[in-house]
């Protein structure tokens, strides 16, 4: 076997998300090559995880042609990242916000499965909890006692350390108020205590920090949008024509501050009965997340059905993509959360403007 042979046998072989053919592009090295052994590296945008499998598997049928018994091993490696243009969370590489027109869409539910897919693959996560009023994500990683510790940076500072579950990180206004203590701050205070959760909390470094914003078009919204610039927002709807009605301002919201909308997700697109799971019932109606996406010139990301599993894995405390990766509702979750992470590294690949060199991971 020869690096002649390897190369044509890989022509064809792109990145999955990007397009890129890696040979063209001069992505791809053969670093050791003898008749029983082969390693190739190749480079690839950030976020790397959820883009490994189907680059190595394609990789590997394609060799496997050239030889049965020879044993190959491909590294897919970093490309370094830009640098971050932000003040704020210099360290995590991706920004995601995960918003909603109205309350009562499950959007809390979905970002934290969102954030808890993400981690599955490998991903370094965290999840930043907006609602000042009504923190839900110390409810959904049964965190509901937890208080956020104190940290000393290298330069001196006193900050925050989120609380961490799963693998992920966690911040929210439930870890510095009483739950059953109402927040009353008007629209000013409002913004700054959301501000407080960013800017005093030591994150460390992260492939993605999934920010759960409240519901609305309000102070929140704005001043995220002002102050971090994000890699995109997602944008959670029910299926009838109230909640739709609400997304259109959400989208409009976003895009009139230059934030890119990388989908909506239409959540409780139907039920299915846990003693009959071959049924759907539309019970919210049918259809409104693929028009209103349609409308707006976005993609839809897909549809997360309403079952008694997630509300109880939300309740008990764990999401239920970590409690039951097998359920078709986590297996909704995981597809919609796969293209989110390829539309990340789609933006992050034509906006990239870095040397060809890597980062062994």
């Amino acid at each position: 076997m020869n690096e002649n042979q390897i190369l044509t046998a890989l022509k064809d072989i792109c990145d999955p998300d990007t397009g890129v053919n890696f040979i063209e592009s001069k992505a791809l090295d053969i670093v050791e090559c003898s008749d029983d052994f082969v390693r190739i590296r190749i480079k690839i945008q950030q976020p790397i995880y959820s883009a490994v499998k189907p680059i190595n598997d394609s990789c590997i049928a394609e060799l496997r042609k050239l030889s049965a018994d020879t044993h190959f091993e491909i590294l897919i490696t970093e490309l370094p990242q830009a640098p971050i243009n932000r003040a704020l969370l210099t360290e995590v590489k991706n920004i995601i916000a995960v918003a909603s027109g109205k309350g009562g869409v499950g959007k809390s539910s979905i970002a934290s499965n969102i954030a808890a897919a993400i981690s599955k693959t490998g991903a370094k996560v965290g999840i930043l909890d907006g609602d000042v009023y009504g923190p839900s994500q110390p409810t959904m990683f049964g965190l509901e006692n937890a208080k956020l510790d104190a940290i000393q940076t290298g330069d001196g500072q006193v900050l925050a350390k989120p609380v961490k579950k799963y693998g992920i990180e966690v911040a929210s206004m439930g870890f510095i108020v009483e739950q059953a203590d109402a927040v009353i701050v008007r629209g000013p205070m409002l913004a700054g205590y959301f501000s407080m959760l960013f800017e005093q909390i030591h994150w460390g470094t992260l492939d993605f920090l999934v920010f759960d914003l409240p519901p609305g078009t309000g102070d929140i919204q704005l001043t995220l949008t002002q102050k971090i610039p994000l890699s995109g927002a997602v944008i959670i709807t029910t299926p009838q024509d109230i909640s739709v009605v609400d997304v259109r301002r959400s989208v409009s919201m976003f895009k009139k501050v230059n934030v890119d909308i990388l989908g909506i997700v239409e959540n409780m697109s139907y039920f299915v009965p846990d003693d009959m799971p071959d049924k759907k019932y539309a019970i919210f109606g049918e259809g409104g997340g693929a028009r209103i996406a349609e409308e707006t010139g976005s993609d839809f990301l897909g549809q997360v059905p309403f079952t008694m599993q997630m509300r109880e894995a939300n309740d008990g405390g764990m999401p239920i993509v970590i409690k039951d990766s097998d359920s078709i509702t986590s297996q909704s979750i995981i597809e919609i959360t796969n293209k989110i992470m390829s539309k990340v590294r789609k933006k992050n690949y034509e906006t990239s403007q870095v040397p060809e060199m890597t980062i062994s991971i």
